[in-house]
């Protein structure tokens, strides 16, 4: 019968809002959840509850025993009911559909229950499972569900699509000494012998993707900053235990308080509690009641910078946010699951303002998101913010720095054209209209049109639905007197199209005592600057003087000295950003765009720009430099570097600088230096450094073949206090071997899926493999780390597949590395067009390196 359960059909339909007309044409039900899947389920599915029980067992080896209840109403039996579930037929053990045995039919991730065992109206089914691991992440004494965006029917039976929002009720059975977490608090809490049961209360209504829970071995801490707070922890640092705890509490409730007043809408959940996991393989994820962090990024100690205090502060925004912009209103399907993404990241932007007063906010909003959104847009593999999805399978493919960098990029040129007041008069209304419910970004569009009179269809079809950037143009002609005459800008796709992005930024005309600002709002192709018009020739002019503008501008090339000198911390971001685009689109040359950065190292005290400086010097030098180009910089660099870290200057900019200096240093006398500051033999004023400081160290030494590197590598194993950190430690040991044979095994160990489940660990471990001055021995892993990427993507989480090609053969400039990949693909006509993509993002310097490098190796 399974068969027959395999190829029945259903009936499209189209949708206005929520509601159904007509059928109009079959379709075919198929592995994965497809649109036409997804929509006739949220016709015919209403008023969905799950009762969920999880037998956690104390080894993770074991299966863990699972049984839910689904009760919902059906409006339609025409066609069977599918639930989702992507595993084993044999792990689902019974089915009872309203108190009465219903036949086992599982195929291609989906059970079909019979329309003859179910009636129109209330509904119950009841099935007992074996919950799948892939999205547990069991470790031997904690676990966690990350089920975004299409991983909560890996677990267990359900309707794994965004527009069926439900209550859940949950009971866990976990070893004795386990605390636990989850979307709702705990109503009963049962010993029984080496196990405890707890209950939990009905939850609020959400997304089976927001659905979670935690248990393990962790620290409890709650308190009271306004709302009541948990927090479950595994650090163990008490520094970093004391300095950071009252801060994470209040930044939740900061965040919390400016949402209220911004959206105008109160806290929509029952709680605020939230978890920090030491292999969380993102930054954060939103579940509602129960949010989940990197553990890293939450624990600071006084070594701490002001961007690493500054992240963290963003990331428990970000998160927050969420609260409302995707768990309160969420998208109806994942094509608009930039919309959540956006406006937390543009809303965590807004509440850093108050938080960090004394911060320059339009500089760290350009600093965050822009070298990350050119990075991929520039690339073959671009892509729209807005893409396309026709199944819910390939949901992952969408996340990506088009969603987290242009998208706020974008928003933020939005707010502009609108007014603020009227921009945020309309995320009120939308808000409101669709609390607890889903919405497009259509739905949001009309609403936003009401309030301003930009042809918002029209704007948002080029920032929205179109890949891509602008490259500006410039022509400026002068009288006898030396007076502007004329002065117009023009802007053209990258990619040729005829695309033109509406936008507004400034123009920095610079003289010697002074920088004459000017506004532009370019509509067209082209724009004439007549505020221009009559102003004496500057020395230099400076696009995008305020960071807004989003492409690559005009540069004055015999001038990029004055850049060091701008006075503007945004304006000489901006510069040094569009520098090194210039650089790569062959307008500049690598040598002089790195002349440019090595004077910038030498001046720069503000961190942020200094952090742009700095690694756009440290990829010229490693992408594009010839090994003969590197030897000649190197020993300047190292000193410079090493001279500076003796003056008088912040802590902040020490540890950007000594970043820098770590990554470079390679020569006998650097490495003696990095050794004898890892080894505590010299101590740098006002140099703050922490354990994981000394552990990076470590491992930059056994990169660069320090004579004593395994006895550093042990050294560092035996005095790392953090058993979570001392297991990656151990793990990243063989990427970091002197012995060939010893990194070949670990490249093959990847293989195996098991040996991938701490993604970040395996990311980092790839890098080391792969650092510049091992490529010659590790290039013969490009084709292996190629040919694996399919299963990366099915067996990893979202961002896996991204991070698995940046560290691989990302991490090369070569012909050789060139070659293998157009090797890769002609023998791949059929590679995925998703993984494609992937793979041209991830290999953008590769092929620009092509171009770039006088020689090639």
């Amino acid at each position: 019968m399974k068969i027959l359960y395999r190829f029945f059909a259903f009936f499209i339909i189209t949708t206005i809002g929520f509601s159904q007309s007509k059928p109009k044409e079959k379709f075919l039900v198929e592995n994965g959840v497809s649109e036409q899947l997804a929509n006739f389920r949220k016709y015919q599915i209403s008023d969905l509850t799950y009762n969920l029980l999880f037998e956690i067992p104390n080894q993770k080896s074991e299966n863990i025993n699972s049984k839910l209840d689904v009760n919902l109403v059906l409006t339609d039996l025409s066609q069977s009911l599918v639930l989702d579930f992507k595993e084993k037929s044999e792990n689902i053990k019974s089915i009872l559909v309203n108190g009465k045995n219903s036949v086992i039919n599982h195929e291609d991730g989906h059970i079909f229950i019979n329309q003859k065992d179910l009636v129109l109206g209330k509904n119950t089914i009841s099935i007992s499972f074996i919950a799948g691991n892939l999205s547990l992440n069991r470790n031997d004494d904690f676990l966690y569900t990350l089920l975004v965006p299409d991983r909560a029917s890996t677990l267990f039976p359900c309707f794994d699509q965004p527009n069926l929002k439900a209550t859940y009720k949950l009971s866990l059975s976990v070893p004795k000494d386990w605390s636990v977490l989850a979307g709702a608090d705990v109503k009963e809490k049962v010993g029984k012998g080496d196990f405890t049961s707890y209950t939990f209360g009905e939850s609020d209504k959400m997304s089976t993707y927001l659905f979670s829970f935690v248990a393990g071995k962790f620290k409890s801490v709650t308190q009271k900053p306004g709302m009541e707070m948990t927090f479950l922890y595994r650090e163990n640092n008490p520094e970093k235990i004391k300095m950071s705890t009252d801060t994470i509490f209040n930044l939740h409730q900061q965040s919390l308080d400016f949402l209220e007043k911004y959206t105008n809408y109160k806290f929509p959940f029952q709680k605020l509690d939230f978890a920090s996991i030491p292999v969380f393989q993102y930054g954060g994820m939103e579940h509602v009641g129960a949010i989940q962090y990197r553990e890293s990024t939450l624990f600071l100690d006084n070594s701490a910078t002001d961007s690493e205090k500054l992240n963290r502060a963003k990331l428990i925004a970000h998160e927050t946010s969420h609260m409302w912009f995707g768990d309160l209103v969420t998208m109806k399907w994942f094509d608009d699951v930039w919309m959540k993404e956006v406006f937390a990241n543009f809303m965590a932007d807004k509440i850093m303002n108050p938080i960090f007063p004394k911060i320059n906010h339009n500089l760290q909003f350009f600093s965050t998101h822009y070298a990350s959104a050119y990075a991929e847009d520039r690339s073959l593999g671009t892509h729209p913010i807005r893409q396309h999805l026709a199944n819910l399978k390939d949901a992952g493919s969408l996340y990506g720095a088009m969603i987290y960098n242009k998208a706020p990029i974008m928003m933020r040129q939005l707010e502009a054209s609108m007014g603020k007041e009227a921009f945020q008069k309309g995320i009120q209304k939308y808000i409101q209209k669709y609390a607890n419910d889903n919405a497009d970004w259509n739905n949001l569009v009309e609403i936003l049109d009401a309030e301003t009179s930009l042809d918002m269809k029209k704007w948002s079809e080029v920032w929205v639905n179109k890949s891509g950037r602008a490259i500006f143009s410039d022509k400026i002609e002068y009288d006898s007197k030396n007076k502007i005459k004329k002065f117009e800008i023009f802007q053209k796709a990258e990619d040729k199209s005829n695309n033109v992005w509406p936008q507004i930024f400034q123009i920095g005309l610079v003289y010697s005592n002074e920088v004459k600002v000017l506004s532009v709002n370019i509509k067209d192709k082209n724009l004439v600057v007549k505020e221009a018009i009559g102003l004496e020739k500057p020395l230099t002019i400076i696009y995008n003087y305020n960071g807004f503008g989003y492409g690559v501008f005009p540069l004055d090339g015999n001038n990029l000295n004055l850049i060091s000198n701008l006075k503007d911390e945004v304006a000489r971001a901006s510069a040094y950003s569009n520098l090194y685009e210039n650089t790569l689109i062959g307008n500049v040359s690598p040598e002089k765009a790195f002349d440019c950065f090595f004077k910038g190292i030498q001046k720069e005290e503000n961190e942020l720009v200094l952090r742009i400086v700095s690694n756009n010097l440290n990829t010229i030098y490693w992408r594009f430099f010839t090994e003969k180009q590197e030897n000649k910089v190197q020993k300047q660099l190292e000193d410079v570097l090493s001279e500076r870290l003796q003056t008088n200057l912040s802590a902040n900019i020490k540890k950007t600088l000594f970043g820098l200096f770590s990554s470079i240093a390679y020569s006998d006398s650097a490495k003696a230096k990095l050794y004898q500051i890892w080894n505590k033999e010299v101590v740098i004023q006002n140099l703050k450094l922490n354990e994981d400081d000394f552990t990076n160290m470590a491992m930059n030494l056994a990169i660069f073949k320090h004579e004593k590197a395994d006895e550093i590598l042990e050294k560092t194993r035996t005095t790392i206090t953090n058993p979570d950190k001392k297991k990656r430690f151990e793990f990243l040991l063989p990427s970091l071997s002197k012995d060939e044979s010893v990194r070949n095994a670990f490249m093959e160990s990847l293989k195996d899926d098991a040996n991938r489940e701490k993604e970040a660990w395996v990311s980092v471990g790839l890098a080391n493999v792969n650092h510049p001055l091992r490529q010659e021995s590790a290039q013969k892993y490009i084709r292996f780390s190629l040919d694996l990427v399919e299963e990366i993507q099915r067996t990893g989480d979202i961002f896996f597949p991204k991070d698995w090609l940046d560290n691989t053969v990302g991490r090369y400039s070569s012909k050789f590395a060139f070659d293998e990949v157009q090797r890769f693909l002609k023998e791949n006509p059929n590679f995925s067009p998703i993984l494609k993509r992937k793979l041209f993002m991830a290999t953008d310097l590769l092929y620009k390196a092509q171009n770039i490098k006088k020689e090639t190796e």
